[in-house]
C-alpha cells in the first residue's frame, strides 16, 4: 500500500494512513505545521527503534530547505507508570528549561501511554501548544490516537485527570506493527472489534469469518524466518478493517467531540472493561480487559431481552479466535483474579467513580443488534444488574406465588448432541449445508474453534447469528502447529480424537496435541484411544493413562479401518467418534462393540441417522450383535440442516411446570426427536402425574397441584441417563402420605465420569435442602419430603463445573421458601448460556449476583468444612498412623476408627488369613468398599486410619483425590523408609509384602503425595519405644498440626492483638545448625521465618533440596519450638536466591509449604495468582503473606507502582509485605506517607524499606516485623535489626516510655522475681525496672498504683485475697480462685484500667507438664495439697483444671480448710486435718503439692498426714511433687517425698513458670525463658 489515505475528523484530513511515512511527516511538518521547536516525546523503547530513522528524514530534508527549526528529545520509561503526574511535570519542567513556547510543536511517538501523557502536556503547556501523534501500537492506532482525548492516571483510578485535544495530525504508518509481538498485535484488535461491533453488521460479519485466517498468520510470524512476507500477508488481509474502524471513531468523533451523547457509545466494553482493567493492573492488558467488558456488556443487554443471545456467542467466538480472554474463568485470565476477595464489588466502586458515568446512575452501551445499539448513547443500568452479569455465582428468590398458574412457551436451543455431530459431518462433507438452529455454547464453539485451526471447513454467520454456513472439504484437515484446547467438552475431545487421525503429514509439525481442563484430563479416553491405536493410528497418552492431553502423531494411511473392536460400556461417544470418520478409512470399516452391552444406545442411534441424511447409509448386521458396516464415501451435505432443540435442556423448563402446578410447551423437540432425552415426559413426568401431550415437533405437559408429584418407585433411565438429575430433584418432593416415597433410579452408572461425578454430586447436593440420598451401583435413591416440610438450602448449590446440576438445582430454587444460592452461574454456557435469563424473564425468578468473602471462585468445592470433615490417615505400613489416629481423636475429641480393624470384623478372620486365603486383589476390592462407606457415611467428625496399600487401587485414589477437591483432609504420615523397615522385620502379626519393602516404597510415594492433602513427617524414633510412649515434643509437634490445618489455632489473631510483633528471618541452609541457639535467638519473637531458598543439602548435587529433605528438617524444627513458622521461597527477582524463571517448581515447592501444614505462606505477587484459588480452597486456615520486593527503589506515593502493588497484595494476602530501599533518611518520611495514605488497616502489612538507611522504616513498623539476632553470624537483609536494638532505638525517639513494676508482700527480700524480670527486661531491650515494695498493708499501695510510670505488679502472701478492693476488675480465672497475684495496667477507652491475674496456677500446670516427658493424662488419679493461704487456692484451682479427683486439703486450721471447701463448694475436695480421717483411702495418689512458705514451720501432725499420702503412691506409678517455697530446695517435705520415690518440683521453677505468664501479661511477649531459667535455676535445670 504506497498511497497515502486521509481520513476526516472535525472537517479537517487530519487523519494519514500508509506504509513507511517517515518522508510524508516530516514534510507535513516543514509543510503544513511549521515551528521554530519540535519536541519528540517517547519511550526508551521506541527510542531506539525508530527515533534514529526519523531524525535523519528530518536533518536531511531540514538541510534540503534551509530550514533551521530545532529538533529536541525526551525520553520516558515504557509502561503504564509514567502516565502519572509526576512524569507530567517532569516533561514541563524540561520544556520550560528548554525555553520552549507557545509555538512549539510536541510529537508523540509511542502507545497509548505515550499519546494520552504528550497529548495532556500538548493541552496544559503554555495554555495548549500544538501536537502530531504517530501511534506505534495497533490498540492507538485504532484508538486512543483518534479524538483528541488524553489524560494521566492516579491512584484512584485510570485516566482520571485529563482533557479533549485534538492533534494537528495522526499519522498511521503500517510498519510499525511489524515490531509488535503477537500479545501487544492481538491487545489492539479488541478495540478494533469493539468500534466495528456497534457500527457496522457487514463489516463485523466479514471480520468474524477472516479472523481465523489472519490470527493463524499472526502467530505462525513467530515461527517463520520470513516474517516480512507474513507481515505483508496480514495487513493485506487486515487494512481494510483498521480503516473501517478509524473511520467510524472519526465519524462519530465529528458528530459529538466532547462526549455528550452519540460519542459515549464508543465506550463499549469500557466502562466494566476500564474497571477491570484498574482493579487487575497492571497484570491485564487494556485489550484483554476490554474484551471482557464488550463480553460482559453484552451479556447484560442479552439479561435485559434487548440482544439475541446469538449475538452473544458470535462476539465471544470472534474475540476467542485472537485469543482474548471473555470470561472471568479464561484460563490466562483467572491466573490474576484467583483470591481476589471482593472482585464485584471493587470493579462497581470503580465504575462508581468513573467519568462516563453521570451522578449515581452506571452509564452502559447496550448493543440490540450487531450494528446497533439500543439508543444512541450510553444508557443507564442498575447495580443490581450489572452485579448479576458479572458475579460468578447467583441468588435465586424462587417463583412468585402469582406466576405459578401462568402457561409458558419456551423455544430451546439446538440440541448440543445433535449440532456438534452436523459441524462435522458439514465438514467432512464436500458442499455447502446451512446448519439452522446451531447451538451457541461452549461446548460448540470448542468444536468449531478446532475445526478452524484443523482448516476443516470455512463457516460464517448469516440472519444474526441464527443460521451458521459450513463449507465443507471433503475430509481435508491440516496440521493446526498448536495444542487444541477443548475445556471440560468430553464431545468435542472424543469425536476430534478420531478426527484428528485423518490430518495429513507435513514436514514442519508431524504431531499436534488434544488438551483440556483439569477435569477433563481426568475423564477416560482410553477405550477410544485403544480402538484407534490397534487400527495403526499413533496416539500417546502426555499425563495420565487413558486420559487428556493425547498426542496424535499424522500418518500417510490415517485410519486404516478394517475390523475395528470397541468397548462401549462407558460411553456411546466413542461410537459415534469413530462412525463419523470411518468412511475416510483406507478400507471399509466393520465396526464390533465388544465388553457388553454399550451405554446410551439412542445416541448411537442419532449418529447413524445423522449420517444418513448426509449421505453415508450404516448398517447394523443381523447376525452379529452390536456390529455395524460403515462404507467408504465423501459426505454430501443436504443444503439445509434444521437442528433440534436440545431435549436434555427441556427437561428444566417441564420440571419447573411439573413442580409448581403449571403449564409448559417445548415448540422444538416432540416425538419425531432423534434424541432419546425427548422420551423424559413420556416416561418420567407422566407417571409422576403429569398431563403430557406431544406432536411430532412439540412437547406440552401440566403439572399436579403443588406437593402432589408421585413417586416413581424404581426406574431404569439408561436409556436417557442426562436426565437423572432432573428427574432425582423431581423425585426429592414427589411425596405421598400412604405410598413409599423413595425413588430409585438406575442404569446411570456413566454419569459418574461425565463433567463431574454426578451421582455422588446430587447426593451431595441435595442434602443441603435436608433431603436424604445415597449412592446405588448403578444409580441413586432419593427420599421425599413433602414440600411443604422442605428446608432451604445454607450453604451454595456447588455445580461442580457441571451445567446439568446448576440447572437442575434451579428447578428446586424456584419452590425452596429462602433463597438459593448456585455457585459457578457460568457453567450453563456449555448448552444453555441464557438459561438463568429464561428464569428471570419467563419464569419471573428474581435474581441477584453474589460473591464470597473468602475466594470469588469458592464454587471449586464446599462439601466438606475443613475444621470438622472426618480426616484420613494414609501413609505406610509401621508408618504410625494408628497410634497418631488415636492421639488426633483424642485431641480433636473425635472418634477413632481404623478400616483394617473394621475389616476383620467383618471378614472374622486376621487380614493375614485371609490374604493367604483369597489373595491380595480380593482383600484390595473388600478394602475399596469399606472406603466407599467410610466416605458416604463419616463425612465428619472422625478420624480414620486407612491400610498402607489403600492407594494401590485407582479407583481408591480416586476416591480420596475427590475428597481432597471437596476440601475433605487426607494427611500421609510419613516416616523415614529405614525406621519402617527396621520396625516391620520384627513384627510377623501382618500379611507379607509381595515386594521388596524399599520397591514398595518407591512405587507407593508418588501416590501418597497424590492422594494427600496434607503431610506430617514422623522423625526418627525408636520403633518400639514408639509404640508405648510418644514423646511429648512430638505430640505437641503434631497437636498444633491439627490446631492449623483444622482452623483451631488462634495464633493469627493473637498476634493481630499485639501493639507490635517480630518474626525471625533464618537464613541457614541446614536448620540443625540453629538448634542450640533457638531459645535465645527467637526470644520476644512470635514467628519464625523459614527461608526455603537458602536451603542446601550439601550431599546433593541437584540445584535444590528435595522436598522430602527440607520437610525432615522442617519437622524436627516444630519439635524444638512451638512458634508459628512462615514459609518463604525468595526468588532472584525478589533477592532470593530460587531462579524466578523456575516458576513451575517454585509452586511445587509452595504448595508443599501449605501441605506440611504451615501457619503462615509468603508468596510473592509475581507468582501468586497461580496460587491463591488452590492455597484459599484447599488449606483455608494457612495464612497468606503477600510479598513484593524491590531493591532498587524506595516506597512512596509518587510512584504508581507501589500503588498497584499494595492494592494488589491487598485482593491476595491475609497480610501484605512490600519492602523497597532506602539511599537516603527521607526515604522513611516517604515511606510513612505512603503508609498514612493507603493502609487499609483491616489487612495487616509489613512495609518497610532495606539497607542500613532504611533501619528508621523497621523501627516504626509495628506488624510482623522481620528481626534477627546477635547471635547469628548473619543478616539476612542489609539493615535487619534485633528486637533489643528496636525497643532501644523506640525509648530513644520517645514512643517506648519507662515503666516499672514491683512486687507486693511481706516478707519478700529474698525474692527471685526481680531477678527474672529485669533479666527478661535487660535482654529485649525494654526499658522497664522491676522493684520490690514490700508491704502487709494495701492502704500503702494506692498511691503507687496510681504512678504515672506505673506498669504491673506481682502479689504474694498476705495481699493476695483483699487486694482486688483497689483494681478495677479481676479476670474470670482469678475470680474463681478468689486470689490475685498479678495486676495489670492497660489504657482503654481513655482511661487507665488495673486488673487483677492469677497466674500462680498456670505456673503449676506448666510446671507439671514440662516435667511429665509423655504428657500421661492425670485424669482418674487423685492428689494432696497442703496449706491453705492464697497460694493454696491457685493449687487447687490447677489440679481441678487436670482433671485430678479427689483431692485432699491438708490443714492444721479446720476453719480454714471450710473457708476453702466452701469456695470451691464441689465434692472433688476432701479436708484433711487428723490423722484418723486417713481411713479407706484406697486412690492412687499422684500429685502432691506444698503451699507452706520457707520461713513457716510445718505442724508435725501435718508431717505426719502426709508421709501417709507419699506412701499412698503405688510403687510402679510415677508421682509428682511441687514445693512451692522459693528458699531452699531442701524441706522435709522433699525429704519425705524423696524417700518414697516422688520426683521433686521446687518452688523456684513453679515461680519461672507463673513469672514468665505475668511477663506475657505486662509485655504481651514471652519472656526469653532458657536464658532467665539458666541465671535463675543454674545449668543443670
Amino acid at each position: 500500500m504506497k498511497e497515502i489515505i486521509k481520513l476526516s475528523i472535525l472537517g479537517k484530513d487530519s487523519i494519514h494512513i500508509g506504509l513507511h511515512l517517515w518522508p510524508h511527516i516530516t514534510n507535513e511538518l516543514f509543510t503544513c505545521i511549521f515551528s521554530p521547536t519540535y519536541v519528540i516525546i517517547t519511550d526508551s523503547n521506541i527510542e531506539t527503534l525508530y527515533i534514529p530513522s526519523f531524525k535523519t528524514y528530518f536533518i536531511s530534508m531540514a538541510k534540503q530547505r534551509s530550514i533551521n527549526s530545532r529538533l529536541l528529545f525526551f525520553t520516558i520509561p515504557p509502561g503504564e507508570k509514567s502516565k502519572s503526574r509526576k512524569t507530567k511535570a517532569l516533561i514541563e519542567d524540561w520544556l520550560l528549561s528548554e525555553k520552549c513556547t507557545r509555538d512549539t510543536v510536541i510529537i508523540a511517538i509511542g502507545g497509548g501511554v505515550i499519546g494520552d501523557l504528550v497529548g495532556y502536556v500538548s493541552a496544559t503547556f503554555m495554555r495548549g501548544v500544538r501536537f502530531i501523534q504517530i501511534p506505534t501500537t495497533l490498540l492507538a492506532m485504532v484508538d486512543s490516537s483518534i479524538g483528541g482525548k488524553n489524560s494521566i492516571n492516579t491512584s484512584y483510578g485510570k485516566n482520571a485527570i485529563g482533557t479533549i485535544w485534538q492533534p494537528e495530525r495522526i499519522f498511521i504508518d503500517f510498519t510499525f506493527l511489524e515490531t509488535l509481538t503477537e500479545k501487544e498485535f492481538i491487545n489492539g484488535i479488541a478495540e478494533l472489534i469493539k468500534t466495528i461491533i456497534i457500527w457496522d453488521e457487514s463489516e463485523f460479519a466479514s471480520l468474524e469469518n477472516i479472523s481465523e485466517k489472519i490470527a493463524k498468520t499472526v502467530r505462525s510470524m513467530s515461527l517463520t524466518s520470513n516474517k516480512h512476507s507474513k507481515f505483508n500477508e496480514i495487513i493485506k488481509d487486515l487494512k481494510r478493517y483498521i480503516i473501517s474502524s478509524i473511520k467510524i471513531k472519526a465519524h462519530i468523533v465529528s458528530i459529538d467531540e466532547k462526549e455528550k451523547d452519540l460519542r459515549t457509545l464508543l465506550n463499549f466494553g469500557h466502562s466494566i472493561g476500564h474497571a477491570i482493567e484498574t482493579v487487575l493492573a497492571p497484570y491485564i492488558l487494556h485489550g484483554e480487559s476490554i474484551s471482557i467488558g464488550m463480553v460482559k456488556e453484552a451479556e447484560l443487554s442479552r439479561h435485559l431481552g434487548i440482544l439475541n443471545p446469538n449475538v452473544v456467542s458470535r462476539l465471544i467466538k470472534c474475540l476467542n479466535t485472537w485469543g482474548l480472554p471473555t470470561s472471568f474463568k479464561d484460563r490466562r485470565f483467572k491466573e490474576v483474579i484467583l483470591g481476589k476477595k471482593h472482585l464485584i464489588e471493587d470493579i462497581l466502586e470503580i465504575m462508581s467513580i468513573d467519568k462516563k458515568n453521570d451522578s449515581n446512575n452506571k452509564k452502559i452501551v447496550l448493543l440490540s443488534a450487531i450494528g446497533k445499539t439500543y439508543e444512541k448513547k450510553a444508557s443507564s443500568v442498575s447495580d443490581d444488574d450489572i452485579r448479576t452479569i458479572l458475579s460468578q455465582n447467583i441468588l435465586l428468590y424462587g417463583i412468585p406465588l402469582n406466576a405459578f398458574q401462568k402457561h409458558t412457551t419456551i423455544t430451546l436451543p439446538g440440541s448440543k448432541s445433535i449440532s456438534n455431530r452436523a459441524l462435522i459431518l458439514a465438514s467432512l462433507s464436500n458442499g455447502i449445508c446451512y446448519l439452522k438452529n446451531f447451538l451457541h455454547s461452549d461446548d460448540t464453539y470448542y468444536m468449531l474453534s478446532a475445526l478452524e485451526k484443523l482448516n476443516a471447513a470455512e463457516f460464517k454467520w448469516e440472519q444474526d447469528g441464527d443460521v451458521l454456513v459450513v463449507k465443507g472439504k471433503s475430509g481435508y484437515l491440516e496440521n493446526p502447529q498448536m495444542e487444541l484446547y477443548l475445556g471440560n467438552s468430553g464431545t468435542t475431545a472424543r469425536f476430534l480424537t478420531s478426527i484428528c487421525t485423518l490430518v495429513q503429514p507435513n514436514s514442519r509439525e508431524n504431531h499436534l496435541i488434544l488438551t483440556g481442563s483439569n477435569r477433563m484430563k481426568q475423564r477416560p479416553i482410553g477405550p477410544l484411544v485403544d480402538a484407534l491405536k490397534n487400527n495403526g493410528c499413533c496416539i500417546e497418552y502426555l499425563e495420565l493413562e487413558n486420559c487428556l492431553p493425547l498426542l496424535i502423531k499424522p500418518k500417510e494411511i490415517g485410519l486404516y479401518g478394517g475390523n475395528i473392536n470397541l468397548s462401549a460400556t462407558v460411553s456411546s461417544q466413542y461410537v459415534s467418534s469413530i462412525l463419523m470418520c470411518s468412511p475416510y478409512a483406507k478400507t471399509q470399516v466393520t465396526l464390533s462393540l465388544i465388553g457388553g452391552k454399550p451405554i446410551s444406545q439412542p445416541y448411537i442411534d442419532m449418529t447413524i441417522s445423522m449420517m444418513s441424511s448426509f449421505g453415508i447409509k450404516v448398517t447394523r448386521s443381523h447376525s452379529k450383535e452390536n456390529t455395524y458396516y460403515i462404507p467408504k464415501g465423501c459426505y454430501t451435505c443436504p443444503s439445509e440442516y434444521i437442528i433440534e432443540g436440545d431435549a436434555t435442556s427441556a427437561t428444566y423448563p417441564l420440571a419447573i411446570a411439573a413442580i409448581t402446578g403449571g403449564s409448559c410447551t417445548i415448540s422444538n423437540v416432540g416425538s419425531a426427536s432423534l434424541q432419546g432425552d425427548s422420551k423424559f415426559s413420556e416416561y418420567i413426568l407422566k407417571p409422576m402425574g403429569c398431563e403430557v401431550v406431544q406432536s411430532p415437533t412439540t412437547t406440552y405437559i401440566k403439572g399436579p397441584p403443588k406437593g402432589k408429584l408421585k413417586s416413581l418407585g424404581s426406574i431404569n433411565m439408561e436409556s436417557m441417563t442426562d436426565t437423572f438429575l432432573t428427574a432425582a430433584v423431581l423425585a426429592s418432593v414427589a411425596y405421598e402420605e400412604s405410598k413409599p416415597y423413595v425413588t430409585k433410579i438406575t442404569g446411570i452408572s456413566n454419569q459418574r465420569i461425565k463433567e463431574c461425578n454426578r451421582i455422588n454430586a446430587m447426593v451431595c447436593e441435595l442434602k443441603k435442602f435436608g433431603i436424604e440420598a445415597g449412592e446405588l451401583p448403578d444409580g441413586i435413591y432419593v427420599k421425599a419430603l413433602n414440600t411443604s416440610n422442605l428446608p432451604y438450602s445454607v450453604e451454595g448449590i456447588n455445580c461442580y463445573n457441571d451445567h446439568r446440576i446448576a440447572m437442575s438445582f434451579s428447578v428446586l430454587a424456584c419452590i425452596s421458601s429462602k433463597p438459593t444460592t448456585i455457585l459457578d452461574k457460568a457453567c450453563v454456557n456449555k448448552t444453555w448460556p441464557y438459561w438463568w435469563d429464561i428464569l428471570n424473564s419467563t419464569f419471573k425468578v428474581q435474581m441477584k449476583g453474589i460473591e464470597f468473602d473468602l475466594n470469588p471462585t469458592i464454587n471449586s468445592s464446599i462439601l466438606h468444612h475443613p475444621s470438622e470433615c472426618t480426616i484420613f490417615l494414609i501413609g505406610m505400613r509401621g508408618a504410625g498412623k494408628t497410634t497418631l489416629g488415636q492421639l488426633a481423636a483424642n485431641f480433636l475429641g473425635r472418634e477413632f476408627i481404623d478400616l483394617d480393624s473394621i475389616i476383620e470384623e467383618d471378614i472374622k478372620t486376621t487380614i493375614l488369613e485371609f490374604i493367604q486365603k483369597y489373595s491380595w486383589d480380593v482383600f484390595r476390592r473388600k478394602e475399596l468398599h469399606f472406603l466407599k462407606t467410610l466416605l458416604t457415611e463419616k463425612k465428619e467428625n472422625y478420624i480414620i486410619s486407612c491400610g498402607g496399600g489403600i492407594i494401590e487401587t485407582e479407583e481408591a485414589r480416586d476416591l480420596l483425590i475427590s475428597y481432597i477437591e471437596a476440601n475433605g483432609i487426607v494427611i500421609h504420615i510419613h516416616r523415614n523408609i529405614q525406621d519402617i523397615i527396621k520396625y516391620l522385620n520384627t513384627d510377623k502379626t501382618r500379611a507379607p509384602y509381595q515386594d521388596n519393602i524399599m520397591h514398595v516404597w518407591e512405587r507407593r510415594k508418588r501416590w501418597y503425595n497424590l492422594c494427600s492433602s496434607h503431610q506430617f513427617h514422623m522423625t526418627s524414633t525408636d520403633p518400639t519405644e514408639f509404640k508405648k510412649n510418644i514423646p511429648l515434643n512430638l505430640k505437641s509437634s503434631f497437636n498444633n498440626f491439627l490446631r492449623t490445618i483444622t482452623g483451631k489455632n488462634n495464633i493469627f489473631s493473637l498476634i493481630l492483638k499485639k501493639k507490635r510483633s517480630y518474626f525471625l528471618s533464618l537464613a541457614f541452609s541446614d536448620l540443625e545448625n540453629i538448634f542450640s541457639l533457638l531459645d535465645i535467638i527467637t526470644a520476644g519473637c512470635d514467628a519464625i521465618e523459614i527461608r526455603i531458598d537458602l536451603f542446601q543439602k550439601p550431599e546433593e548435587i541437584d540445584k535444590y533440596p528435595s522436598l522430602e529433605y527440607i520437610a525432615e528438617k522442617i519437622f524436627l524444627l516444630r519439635q524444638k519450638t512451638s512458634l508459628p513458622l512462615i514459609y518463604t521461597l525468595r526468588t532472584t527477582n525478589h533477592g532470593g536466591s530460587f531462579l524466578s524463571s523456575e516458576k513451575k517448581l517454585a509452586k511445587e515447592y509452595i504448595l508443599h509449604g501449605a501441605k506440611w501444614g504451615f501457619e503462615f505462606l509468603d508468596i510473592e505477587l509475581d507468582i501468586a495468582s497461580e496460587l491463591f484459588k488452590t492455597i484459599n480452597n484447599s488449606w483455608p486456615y494457612t495464612k497468606i503473606i503477600a510479598s513484593y520486593h524491590n531493591i532498587e527503589k524506595p516506597i512512596s506515593c509518587d510512584d504508581f507502582e507501589w500503588i498497584q502493588k499494595y492494592k494488589e497484595a491487598q485482593h491476595y494476602g491475609h497480610i501484605i509485605k512490600l519492602v523497597g530501599t532506602s539511599s537516603s533518611i527521607e526515604d522513611n518520611f516517604f515511606l510513612e506517607e505512603f503508609k498514612s495514605k493507603f493502609i487499609n488497616k483491616k489487612v495487616p502489612s509489613i512495609i518497610i524499606n532495606t539497607g542500613i538507611k532504611g533501619q528508621l522504616s523497621r523501627i516504626m513498623n509495628t506488624f510482623m516485623t522481620p528481626v534477627t539476632h546477635p547471635s547469628l553470624p548473619s543478616k539476612i537483609a542489609p539493615g535487619q535489626l534485633s528486637i533489643k536494638e528496636i525497643n532501644t532505638a523506640l525509648h530513644i525517639m520517645g514512643l517506648l516510655p519507662e515503666k516499672k513494676y514491683f512486687l507486693f508482700g511481706k516478707p519478700i527480700k529474698h525474692s527471685q522475681s526481680p531477678n527474672i524480670h529485669n533479666l527478661g527486661f535487660e535482654i529485649l531491650g525494654l526499658p522497664y525496672k522491676y522493684q520490690l515494695f514490700e508491704t502487709d498493708s494495701i492502704s500503702e499501695l494506692k498511691e503507687i498504683l496510681h504512678l504515672e510510670e506505673f506498669g504491673g505488679a506481682s502479689v504474694t502472701i498476705p495481699l493476695k485475697t483483699n487486694i482486688s478492693i483497689l483494681l478495677d476488675e479481676i479476670s474470670d480465672h482469678a475470680a474463681l480462685i478468689g486470689s490475685v497475684n498479678t495486676i495489670t495496667r492497660t489504657y482503654n477507652n481513655g482511661q487507665y484500667i488495673l486488673k487483677g491475674e492469677n497466674t500462680d496456677w498456670q505456673g503449676i500446670i506448666k510446671a507439671i507438664k514440662n516435667f511429665n516427658k509423655f504428657e500421661k493424662s492425670f485424669e482418674n488419679f487423685s492428689g494432696f495439697i497442703i496449706g491453705a493461704g492464697g497460694a493454696s487456692r491457685a493449687a487447687i484451682y490447677a489440679l481441678l483444671s487436670l482433671g485430678i479427683s479427689p483431692i485432699y486439703l491438708i490443714n492444721r486450721s479446720k476453719d480454714k480448710l471450710n473457708k476453702l471447701y466452701h469456695f470451691f463448694n464441689t465434692n472433688h475436695i476432701i479436708p484433711i486435718t487428723e490423722y484418723h480421717e486417713l481411713n479407706n483411702i484406697n486412690f492412687d495418689i499422684r500429685i502432691g503439692i506444698s503451699t507452706i512458705p520457707t520461713d513457716n514451720p510445718i505442724d508435725p501432725s501435718v508431717l505426719e498426714i502426709a508421709k501417709i499420702f507419699f506412701n499412698l503412691k503405688r510403687k510402679s506409678s510415677e508421682g509428682i511433687f511441687l514445693d512451692m517455697a522459693y528458699g531452699s530446695n531442701t524441706t522435709d517435705l522433699t525429704i519425705i517425698a524423696k524417700a518414697c520415690n516422688w520426683k521433686i518440683i521446687h518452688g523456684l521453677e513453679i515461680l519461672l513458670e507463673q513469672g514468665s505468664e505475668q511477663f506475657l501479661l505486662w509485655t504481651e511477649t514471652y519472656i526469653p525463658y532458657n536464658q532467665v531459667k539458666y541465671a535463675i535455676l543454674g545449668p543443670n535445670k
